[in-house]
């Protein structure tokens, strides 16, 4: 066995692009008084950009 340290994720920290962007494809995000904008390109990349 293996003395690793392993972490167990659970479902409810996971979010799908699907259902965070809703259809679009840009979605700016605030963190920190910051403005980030995170885009899905034409070929289903995300970018994030500030």
């Amino acid at each position: 066995m293996s003395t690793q340290n392993s972490t167990i994720i659970s479902a409810e920290q996971f979010i799908s692009t699907e259902k965070l962007m809703q259809g679009k494809n840009e979605l700016i995000i605030l963190h920190s008084d910051q403005r980030y904008l995170l885009r899905i390109t034409r070929n289903g990349k995300l970018i994030l950009t500030k």
